[in-house]
């Protein structure tokens, strides 16, 4: 048993459970010897508080109070916690401060709000514009319009009943006529299209299940955070993980109210970074969860060059709409034209009708005679232009949006003089008029608004739209410019060293697109785009049931980096991909010919003999993916910042996205030793359990020592020298541990091998942590260095 940890302030690595009905903290606790004994120093849990019953995620919560009975109470957390400890582990929490589920059944703030309106003593907790749609809250719920559905509406006594939904009546309405009944609500239900925009609360995204919180009130804040903080306190758990912070009203104030509240406890941020974007410095957190280390570890296992090849090669395969899939950034443009006027309609017309009513009270000359049409315009012109997701400040904003940008939004108009309106807009984002509470919300709704859009037509859209290379298009990542070169990862690495020491980083989560390996092998495509091409034209013909060429370049390379698996895993996350792309079908406007050729095409062709095809090549690369594998778990648990491990990532993981990477994962029960042998011999008996040990040596390592990769650490390169020196990856932890990694190996093969190179070493005498009794002294030369595994993990002996 691991003694208690000595400094639960700031974590050496933790590990993501992913809770829900079928994975309860009984079984969290069940699995808590065995993740233990991987050298992790945290688990790292999904929402713990009460959610949508059934919820597979968490993230729709319906009471901050009480700790979700479905998965054990209260009690079965703190029994959890119990367990934990006498592990030696402590527990960080993942919590969801930006909405709730709009679910009045079970959310009984809502509940009151539906029944007494405005005047509720839960109403200043949700983002509700009182004043549109006459003071009545839109509930997008009917299937069709209230004309057609109206049958179907029921009063029971106090509770108005439509299918499984519930809705409170306001006092003294019982008994009215229905369409009567229906006027005197707070709320109205209405066909779930006129969402797009009707709506009169800010969402989540554009997902109007769930509704926005205002926990920038101080009372708000209380009410929704007592639970946690009490729990936090009373030493039940000891870290905490924010869900979007960029949704909130005022990012950076929650952020300093909660580090004052929790009194400094190690917290990370859901924090999506552009790439040459900086957390905010004024953010009283460790870091962010981790996307942006994700990028750079990716990138350095793609091959620039052979990117560009095979991007000109998925042109003349796809031969896609330069805007449509051809270009990236084209791509994303136009995604986001479309986000702003269908799915985030209602949010653009709520910001045109706040800066509105700001340039008519205005004393300012420059802001009259603002035509509504003219304002919307700017913003949607100055909105799609964002390279990031908010801006945070108005010295900030600055930076985002940009005079360039503005001079761009300008062309859309017709005469000059209407022009004006960007500039208008861009002064009003840039603080230029005032602070006054309608320029601080039309601010902080434009920053929203922001974060919105790019999130849907990014993440939702253009990812699903532009595919020469699957494994770019995740969270955080730039699929323009994937690569990244060794001297730009560790530039990177020493910012984050000295910077934010004790951020998170991840290579894998529940949200990410691809599970690392899945991305892994996709990478060594940018090796052999040639033969790739070369493959798909083989086993693809047009005619033969083939809905387009992106999709089937898509299909093919899923299929390729999933490896052997069931054509339902396939299947279904090839309908969420054409559904999200919404080029030939979308989740709301349904293509039942569409869907059904492309389900047709996934079992002949993929899934179907000539799948036999690629699965040979996939083997035929086997090495090259066991490179890019192992490299990138080294690379993850070595390089500053907190590691966190997606649960069964220790081992091989090959996961599509969501659904697909929340599988229950099986974990031995009771107490848990590794499986006996060397490394060598576990490369030889599978990827899978050469990643394991991999993973141990490295989790363990850092347990052991861990001021050599903390917060008053150091991160120093090492370069390789001859020949083959670029194929080596290596950098010194604290003068005390080396990592080294093969990178874009099939080209380190087809160009001779090493060919002589060296991999200077600092001095000392360096021991082999994945082969004990191997040392080197003064260099290393990586064919000896890589002979067990492409991967090494050195530790400077004592003299």
């Amino acid at each position: 048993m691991t003694p208690e940890r000595p400094d639960p302030a700031v974590p050496t690595a933790t590990y993501r459970l992913q809770l829900q009905p079928g994975f309860p903290f009984a079984a969290a606790a069940d699995a808590v010897p065995y993740v233990a004994s991987l050298g992790v120093s945290h688990l790292h849990l999904s929402p713990v508080l009460e959610a949508v019953p059934g919820s597979a995620h968490g993230y729709d919560v319906v009471d901050h109070t009480r700790v979700r009975e479905e998965l054990g109470g209260e009690e079965g957390l703190r029994r959890l916690a119990r367990t934990a400890r006498e592990h030696g582990l402590g527990l960080v929490v993942d919590i969801v401060p930006n909405h709730m589920a709009m679910s009045p059944r079970h959310n009984r703030a809502l509940w009151e709000v539906l029944r007494d309106g405005p005047t509720s003593r839960y109403a200043r907790w949700f983002d509700i514009d009182w004043e549109a749609q006459g003071g009545q809250l839109l509930l997008p719920v009917l299937g069709g319009p209230l004309g057609a559905e109206l049958g179907r509406l029921t009063a029971d006594g106090d509770v108005l009943r439509y299918h499984d939904h519930a809705f409170p009546l306001r006092e003294g309405t019982a008994g009215l006529p229905l369409p009567q009944l229906l006027d005197a609500q707070w709320y109205r239900p209405v066909w779930w299209r006129l969402a797009r925009t009707e709506l009169n609360y800010r969402r989540f995204f554009s997902i109007s299940e769930l509704i926005g919180v205002r926990v920038e009130d101080p009372e708000v804040f209380e009410a929704t955070h007592a639970t946690v903080l009490r729990l936090l306190h009373e030493g039940v758990i000891d870290g905490l993980r924010i869900d979007h912070p960029d949704g909130l009203a005022d990012p950076d104030g929650y952020l300093r109210r909660l580090h004052e509240a929790t009194g400094g406890r190690w917290t990370v941020v859901e924090k999506i970074l552009a790439d040459a974007e900086r957390l905010p410095a004024s953010w009283p957190v460790a870091g962010t969860t981790g996307y942006d280390a994700l990028r750079h570890v990716d990138g350095l296992f793609t091959d620039p060059e052979g990117h560009g090849e095979l991007l000109d090669r998925y042109r003349r395969f796809a031969a896609p709409q330069t805007d449509r899939g051809g270009d990236w950034d084209a791509t994303v443009r136009r995604a986001a034209y479309k986000v702003l006027t269908h799915e985030l309609a209602t949010e653009v017309d709520r910001l045109t009708r706040v800066a509105s009513r700001l340039c008519a009270a205005s004393p300012e000359p420059a802001l009259r005679d603002r035509a509504p049409w003219a304002l919307r315009t700017a913003l949607q012109e100055l909105l799609v232009r964002l390279e990031v997701y908010r801006p945070y400040s108005c010295v900030d904003a600055a930076s985002v949006v940009t005079e360039e940008a503005a001079a761009e939004a300008r062309l859309a108009f017709a005469v000059p003089e209407e022009a004006g309106a960007v500039d208008v807009v861009r002064d009003l984002v840039l603080g230029r008029y005032g602070d006054g509470p309608g320029h601080v919300e039309f601010r902080t709704r434009f920053a929203q608004t922001a974060s919105a859009l790019r999130a849907k037509s990014v993440e939702d859209t253009a990812f699903y739209r532009y595919v020469p290379l699957l494994s770019a298009n995740e969270v955080g990542g730039d699929p323009g410019s994937p690569a990244v070169s060794p001297e730009r990862f560790h530039a990177y690495c020493a910012r984050v060293q000295r910077d934010w020491p004790a951020t998170g980083t991840v290579v894998t989560t529940h949200d990410t697109k691809r599970s690392a390996d899945v991305r892994a092998a996709l990478e060594v495509l940018t090796e052999c785009p040639g033969r790739w091409a070369e493959l798909l034209s083989e086993v693809t013909r047009t005619g033969e049931g083939l809905p387009d060429a992106q999709l089937a370049w898509a299909a093919w390379q899923t299929v390729f980096g999933l490896g052997p698996a069931e054509e339902e895993r396939v299947r279904v996350a090839l309908l969420k991909h054409v559904r999200e792309a919404g080029l030939y079908t979308s989740w709301t406007e349904q293509e039942p010919p569409y869907e059904e050729a492309v389900e047709r095409y996934v079992a002949a062709g993929p899934c179907g003999p000539p799948g036999e095809k690629a699965a040979a090549f996939r083997a035929a690369l086997e090495p090259h993916i066991r490179a890019n594998v192992l490299g990138t778990a080294l690379v993850h648990l070595t390089m500053p910042g907190v590691p966190d491990l997606y649960q069964g990532t220790e081992h091989e993981y090959r996961a599509l996205v969501d659904p697909d990477n929340r599988r229950p994962v099986a974990f031995p029960s009771g107490p848990y030793e590794p499986p006996a042998g060397t490394d060598a011999e576990a490369d030889a008996d599978g990827l899978s359990a050469a990643k394991e040990r991999v993973t141990r040596a490295a989790l363990r390592l850092r347990a052991r020592r861990p001021e050599v990769f903390g917060t008053s650490a150091s991160y120093a390169p090492l370069s390789a020298e001859g020949p083959a020196a670029v194929h080596c990856a290596a950098f010194v932890r604290s003068g005390a541990v080396l990592t080294a990694v093969t990178r874009l190996s099939l080209r380190l093969a087809e160009a001779g091998g090493w060919r002589g190179t060296r991999l200077p070493l600092p001095p000392g005498r360096w021991g082999d942590v994945l082969a004990p009794g191997r040392e080197f002294t003064g260099h290393a030369p990586p064919a000896e260095l890589f002979g067990p595994l492409p991967v090494a993990l050195l530790e400077r002996l004592p003299d």
